[in-house]
């Protein structure tokens, strides 16, 4: 009989054991707060910068508005071939015509190193002449540009001006107006690079020769190559 013999096995679980104490040394501390500051500090340096980078682009941004150049505004005053009613006017044909150069820019100017005028009836070239000497348009001015060509300018055979005649007949005479410069934009003492740029005024003239008043004052577009 083994009565209340009990055996011990030694692999048995036993009661929970208590937890190991582990000690840092005081430079593992140290160590610690170290890495905790310079992480802190480099948040703080680099929220600092991106908002100086923010404020900075934000600046750039609002100055580039305020001085980004507008394009030229052309609006067609006046366009007229006298003696279209003639049927040998071509004998001695001339157009005349006006137009208003615009610079709308607040705080920048416009130089114009050259500006040239061309006709084009049924986008065939009928004339062309230099227009106005070099010249600087300053801020929110408007200066007049007109032209009157005639003679070797205009080249005006009698067939066409038969078509001329025949598009009276009907109504209108329909004719396009190009205008083109080389232009610099100015902004202080500072100059753009050279843009060329055209500008297209349509234009329809009754049975007077003259243009008509819905086409009168027409802005016309304006684009660079």
């Amino acid at each position: 009989m083994y009565g209340n013999d009990h055996i011990h096995n030694p692999h048995a679980p036993g009661p929970n054991p208590r937890p190991l104490k582990r000690h840092h040394t005081a430079q593992y501390y140290m160590q610690r707060v170290q890495d905790s500051l310079t992480t802190r500090i480099s948040k703080i340096l680099c929220s600092i910068f991106l908002s100086i980078l923010f404020i900075l682009g934000l600046i750039a941004f609002i100055f580039w508005l305020s001085l980004r150049p507008h394009r030229p505004r052309f609006f067609i005053n006046e366009f007229s071939i006298p003696g279209l009613a003639q049927e040998s006017g071509f004998l001695n044909a001339q157009i005349t015509f006006e137009v208003t150069a615009r610079n709308s820019n607040q705080n920048v100017g416009v130089y114009y190193e050259s500006m040239s005028g061309s006709v084009f009836y049924k986008n065939k070239k009928i004339g062309s002449m230099p227009l106005l000497i070099p010249f600087y348009q300053d801020h929110k001015t408007t200066t007049m540009v007109d032209g009157t060509l005639g003679g070797a300018r205009l080249n005006v055979s009698s067939q066409r001006w038969a078509e001329f005649q025949h598009d009276r007949a009907h109504g209108t005479v329909v004719f396009r107006l190009e205008l083109t410069s080389v232009i610099r934009f100015r902004i202080s003492t500072w100059d753009s690079k050279r843009h060329t740029m055209h500008a297209d005024c349509n234009v329809v003239l009754g049975p007077n020769g003259h243009i008509l008043p819905a086409y009168r004052n027409m802005r016309c577009p304006v684009y660079f190559s």
